[in-house]
């Protein structure tokens, strides 16, 4: 068997292992377009501020690949993929033929309009090399302004504020990580970082980039002007789809995959941040380009892939950040539109900034938010993801020593007894 991969992160590593489970004969090839190993994407941004090195950064061991009979093709980017011959033509002008194919392309950066673009000192970050180069430009620079407040653009912010830059964050929406908080926390973690001396702008957008050769300021919608010495776009990613262009793969916001991550097409596969699956709490397909999620349907995808029968449950929203110091964990639907059957219900711990929130629908709990106060948030996850019932007394979530022994006896039992 000829498996091909296209990608080399968390999907690609994941369907590695996975295969190599079931096939320890079959020719692995993996197209990276990155000139590295596989590492974590995620911290980039603190590899800005020097808490971690680049070894350091590694996912998997350096024998990996060797260890697993990997073929892998660093430097080299898939171009376009014949499904019918099942053969990828890629950079290096070679073609690569499969039995079965994972498409891991994840994600690349949004780019929000604005003139001015073809200056120095703007650096659009997404991967390894970007950060390299940010680094090197840190030297004699104080000020910078980070576009978007999102996950992306917060780690960022935290990364040239610990590098000892003054920051200012620009963010279109009304309020920061408005995508894994609710309005509430959004604001307590604005708080937070405004008393740590971060600037945050909401509701306001750059409409260009000032300078001759360099970027030495941004005016904003707002008509205002902030004068920087670097500026870093950080909106976010959208999933890269050119390789299946002409393919007939079926692709919306992601390429569309059962729950086998199989696609339309017999024998290709998709995986990680390109992909639209199965979300268990809403029942549609969604983008959730989360790095744990990427890593779970990489190995499903191969299993499947070398024979296997394994299937993917869907995944939801799960999000952990610390800025600063404060830490938030979210997960599930933490914002739910007005609807009859949903409560909500709200705390707060001793902590300046502590909040805690959770969702249910009718009786079932569907999310939670969880700020500086984090110790309870893995019993939260999980029992999203099994969909517990609250038969009675939502309240007692709030409690500092909520634990299993507040959880229904009989559910409670038959997961201690369960088999591993």
């Amino acid at each position: 068997m000829n498996y091909l991969i296209i990608g080399n992160s968390a999907a690609a590593v994941g369907a590695v292992e996975a295969i190599r489970k079931k096939d320890k004969k079959g020719e692995i090839t993996i197209l990276s377009k990155e000139p590295y190993l596989a590492y974590s994407r995620p911290l980039i941004t603190e590899f800005l501020a020097d808490l971690v090195t680049e070894k350091g950064m590694s996912y998997r061991a350096e024998d990996f690949y060797k260890d697993n009979n990997v073929s892998l093709k660093l430097g080299v980017s898939a171009k376009s993929i014949d499904a019918k011959k099942k053969i990828v033509s890629a950079s290096d002008k070679k073609e690569y033929p499969y039995d079965k194919l994972l498409i891991a392309t994840g994600g690349s950066p949004i780019i929000p309009p604005m003139k001015g673009m073809n200056k120095n000192g703007i650096f659009l970050l997404r991967d390894l090399d970007v950060s390299k180069d940010i680094k090197k430009n840190l030297k004699g620079a104080k000020r910078v302004v980070v576009i978007g407040g999102g996950l992306i653009g917060m780690k960022t912010a935290e990364g040239l504020y610990e590098a000892g830059l003054k920051v200012t964050v620009v963010e279109l929406a009304d309020r920061i990580l408005n995508r894994i908080l609710d309005e509430k926390g959004s604001r307590i973690f604005e708080d937070y970082l405004k008393d740590k001396g971060m600037n945050i702008i909401t509701s306001d957008s750059v409409v260009e980039i000032t300078g001759t050769k360099k970027a030495t300021g941004v005016k904003l919608k707002s008509k205002k002007k902030i004068s920087c010495d670097l500026l870093i776009i950080a909106v976010g990613v959208r999933p890269n789809l050119e390789v299946i262009k002409g393919t007939g793969i079926e692709a919306k916001q992601g390429i569309i995959v059962d729950n086998k991550m199989q696609t339309n097409i017999a024998d290709i596969y998709a995986a990680g941040d390109v992909v639209q699956a199965d979300d268990m709490l809403t029942g549609e397909k969604r983008v959730n380009a989360i790095w744990p999620l990427a890593y779970k349907q990489g190995r499903i995808a191969g299993t499947n892939m070398a024979g296997g029968n394994k299937t993917y449950e869907g995944g939801f929203a799960q999000n952990s950040l610390t800025v600063l110091g404060l830490s938030t964990i979210s997960m599930g639907i933490v914002d739910p539109p007005s609807k009859n059957g949903y409560e909500v219900i709200t705390g707060s711990g001793k902590g300046k900034y502590s909040y805690k929130k959770f969702v249910f629908d009718k009786d079932t709990i569907i999310g939670g938010i969880f700020i500086e106060d984090i110790d309870r948030s893995g019993i939260i996850t999980g029992l999203v993801k099994e969909r517990y019932k609250v038969k009675e007394n939502k309240e007692r979530f709030l409690s500092e020593k909520f634990g299993l022994i507040n959880l229904d006896r009989s559910w409670r039992d038959s997961k201690l007894t369960k088999p591993v």
